[in-house]
């Protein structure tokens, strides 16, 4: 079905960025560099979900490295980038940037967390008691 000037200007509104890439408040983003030679995305896959996460996105980005390496941006719904970062790193990957949040970082404001939070601060003062 050819698509006629009408309906690709309603398909133009509703293709944006942000639609394709809807921001994921569980997740974490991650920056790779990759030779052409070594760039395979069912790697890259596996490479995540080791760490029992999902590959959301895997954008192979425009520019390149220093070195002539592909960058690839991939987004995960794993909220530690670090164990991500590792996984890649097992597989020969380099990874420049890594976001989300860190094991240990209590900079959170989800409330699952304030009442984990909540629950061991009470424990612990049943404990000095």
């Amino acid at each position: 079905m050819a698509l006629n000037d009408d309906n690709y200007k309603i398909l133009g509104d509703c293709v944006t960025l942000e639609r394709l890439l809807p921001p994921v408040s569980e997740g974490s983003e991650l920056v790779v560099a990759i030779t052409p030679a070594d760039y395979l995305a069912s790697t890259i896959a596996r490479a995540v979900e080791d760490t029992d996460a999902h590959l959301l996105n895997l954008n192979v980005m425009e520019n390149r490295t220093i070195h002539d390496e592909l960058m690839v941006h991939l987004r995960v719904d794993r909220r530690d980038a670090g164990a991500v970062a590792r996984s890649l790193e097992r597989y020969g990957y380099r990874v420049l940037e890594a976001k989300g949040k860190s094991v240990g970082d209590d900079t959170d404001d989800f409330t699952t967390d304030a009442t984990a939070r909540d629950r061991i601060n009470h424990l612990l003062r049943m404990l000095e008691v």
